[in-house]
């Protein structure tokens, strides 16, 4: 008999809902009230914010042109020809007091204006308090009173099949918010970041939805919602979002700092393979093994060495290379980093003081998109041996590749880019960064030309 009042009440439930004499699902059935989020969305809704941006973009033209000479010669306007942009995102109040707002790097990156349009309607400009393109969390800022702010979640909590609800704004149509549950935690090496936590979800996330919200069922942060696979250009329920605990670390360094001041230890390190695992005698699911230490480096004073198992950091369990590069990319130049490792089958506990990052070479993607395939390292040695003083060197090249497509070859040197010396790395990449196109000086065996890069 209770089997047949189930029925019964499953039945008048599916007849209320599909019968043209009702608007909407009742809000009770023989009493019993229906499942909503709605309370949960009343209070946290008000908490993410819709983020238009506006940039004045230079057009692409020869890098020859922007030559004074030449633009007299061709009767060309002193100022370079500009482009309005703009883009949609989201943003999510962390602090309500300071008006401070939790979003991506890549919504707010190279923005003149940010504009922040309230769940009220207000509209307020924002300024940029501090940003990260590593980890693409950016903190933006607003001065406007009665806001409301998220309550964080711990995200080492959350388990696979918990429901979470993401909270944005998809194509600039507005609010929006849809609901799925946790996919899978601890996703990395997708390419996407250059330090990836994610944790994967199946709620609709689309674009401009970036810098939103995904909330737990208590209406807590648990992530910011950041990048999505869509091989169709649409959602295809595998989106992913930074954990909450390390976007509010990295805010409070962005806060303090206005950059993230990553360091260093010092070290190179593999996976824990079944076969190194074997290799070593070691009967251990989770770690990695240090496959070299640099000299003159935080873990060399530490007397680590190759071989060493680092199982934890801070407490921390290492899963694997990607999660030890995450614990200490949270961490800053001069924080304390205590390791937990195994040596000759015996756990100890090593501290060491995170030093300052030294960037020893780098893929090229990351200097510019035209760039990718190919890997750059700072001219060392005598650089007779090179016909030049300075320069950034190409030590390795895909034959398949972008770079190599754009004519640069294993060998050359990288000397001067928009006309300035380039003497480091670093100094390459502040020199992309300030501009879409390259105007490279290379020097290949005893001739030297140049490339343009757009």
């Amino acid at each position: 008999m209770p089997i047949l009042k189930q029925l019964l009440s499953i039945s008048l439930l599916f007849t209320l809902v599909h019968s043209a004499s009702y608007a909407a699902m009742p809000a009770f059935v023989e009493g019993q009230p229906l499942p909503s989020l709605a309370p949960i969305l009343e209070k946290t809704t008000p908490a993410v914010v819709n983020i238009a941006t506006k940039s004045m973009a230079q057009q692409h033209e020869n890098p020859l042109l922007q030559d004074p000479f030449f633009r007299r010669f061709f009767q060309l306007p002193n100022s370079p020809r500009k482009r309005s942009t703009q883009s949609l995102g989201s943003g999510v109040i962390v602090d309500a007091n300071k008006g401070l707002i939790i979003t991506n790097h890549h919504v707010i990156d190279k923005a003149d204006r940010i504009t922040v349009t309230l769940r009220d309607g207000r509209s307020v400009n924002a300024n940029v308090v501090g940003s990260d393109p590593d980890s693409d969390v950016a903190v933006i800022q607003i001065k406007a009173g009665n806001l409301t702010q998220l309550p964080i979640a711990d995200s080492d909590q959350l388990r696979v099949g918990d429901f979470v609800i993401a909270i944005g704004n998809p194509f600039g149509l507005g609010q929006t918010v849809t609901s799925g549950i946790v996919s899978a935690l601890g996703r990395s090496g997708l390419g996407i970041e250059g330090y990836e936590d994610f944790i994967q979800t199946d709620a609709s996330i689309n674009p401009g939805n970036s810098g939103g919200a995904l909330i737990n069922l208590k209406g807590e942060l648990v992530g910011i919602n950041t990048a999505i696979i869509a091989p169709s250009g649409g959602n295809v329920g595998i989106g992913f979002a930074i954990p909450s605990n390390m976007a509010v670390n990295l805010k409070q360094q962005l806060v303090k700092f206005g950059k993230v001041n990553r360091g260093q230890l010092g070290i190179a390190v593999q996976d824990l393979t079944p076969e190194l695992s074997k290799a070593f005698n070691l009967n251990i699911k989770h770690g990695v093994i240090i496959s070299q230490v640099d000299n003159d480096s935080p873990a060399e004073r530490a007397r680590l060495r190759p071989g060493d198992i680092v199982l934890s950091v801070n407490g921390k369990l290492t899963k694997n290379s990607s999660s030890l590069r995450n614990s200490l990319g949270l961490l800053t130049v001069g924080d304390t980093a205590n390791l937990e490792i195994l040596r000759n089958g015996k756990q100890q506990l090593v501290s060491l003081k995170i030093g300052k990052r030294k960037i020893v070479f780098v893929d090229g993607a990351r200097v510019h998109p035209q760039l990718t395939g190919m890997k750059l390292a700072n001219l060392s040695g005598n650089p007779q041996q090179h016909n030049v003083k300075q320069g950034v060197k190409v030590i390795d090249i895909a034959t398949n590749s972008t770079a190599w497509a754009n004519g640069f070859r294993k060998g050359d040197i990288i000397t001067r880019a928009n006309r300035a010396p380039v003497h480091n790395i670093a100094e390459l990449i502040n020199a992309a960064k300030s501009r879409t196109s390259l105007l490279l000086n290379v020097q290949r065996d005893n001739s030297a030309f140049f490339l343009i890069i757009r």
